[in-house]
């Protein structure tokens, strides 16, 4: 019986183009479902009720949502070219790490972006301290497990595509090669791979959507 796998994501999301990422490493057939956030389909709401958020993969009619926990899923059921390390210690650090880019770094880049006055001052110290931590964690290696690209690789790839479109909307430079070398060495290297840049949003058409969300925030009433 052949295996049904969709994956329901919107062209923007880190978060689904991750999922992406994960599925075209392990080589497995999938069909991408493109949502309107604005306007959820019937049946994302259907198979994420509790979040009603992308991204939903579908595995054989069965849906699992969050992206760090559909990447774990991914890794166990198809075995081949594995993202996540075998050895327990250092699959623990990675999940730990993952966990640190999502619920950390991403909240302070926010307010280092949009918070005002103080609040992004120190936003701004708080960010560059957390990306020195990540810097340490992938000190002299190619990928942040080693010589291959991998489950926390596949995570911070909104780091390497993402902060810098964000970056020059907003015509900031706190992400930049002089701060954070060990990062951007990082950079080119996953952009050395193809599938990588397949499952990122064209350059343009991201900025031009970014700007034009920057612009809705900043007339929004305070």
């Amino acid at each position: 019986m052949a295996e049904e796998v969709k994956l329901y994501g919107t062209w923007v999301s880190p978060f689904s183009r991750r999922i992406e990422l994960a599925l075209k490493l392990k080589g497995v057939p999938f069909e991408y479902m493109e949502e309107d956030l604005s306007n959820k389909s019937p049946e994302l709401l259907k198979y994420n009720p509790v979040h009603k958020k992308i991204p939903v993969l579908v595995h054989n009619g069965k849906p699992i949502a969050e992206s760090l926990v559909i990447l774990e899923y991914i890794d166990e059921t198809w075995k081949n070219n594995p993202i996540l390390p075998q050895d327990p210690y250092q699959r623990a650090m990675v999940r730990f790490w993952a966990k640190f880019i999502d619920e950390k770094i991403l909240a302070t880049g926010w307010k280092a972006n949009f918070g005002e006055g103080k609040e992004r001052e120190v936003a701004i110290e708080e960010f560059a301290e957390q990306m020195k931590f990540l810097e340490n964690e992938l000190n002299g290696k190619d990928f942040f497990e080693g010589e291959t690209i991998g489950f926390l690789d596949i995570v911070a790839n909104l780091i390497a595509f993402w902060f810098p479109v964000r970056q020059d909307a907003l015509g900031i430079e706190a992400f930049t090669q002089e701060k954070f070398p060990v990062l951007f060495k990082w950079i080119a290297n996953i952009t050395k791979i193809d599938l990588v840049n397949e499952c990122r949003p064209p350059r343009e058409k991201h900025l031009a959507f970014v700007k034009a969300r920057i612009e809705g925030l900043q007339s929004a009433p305070k």
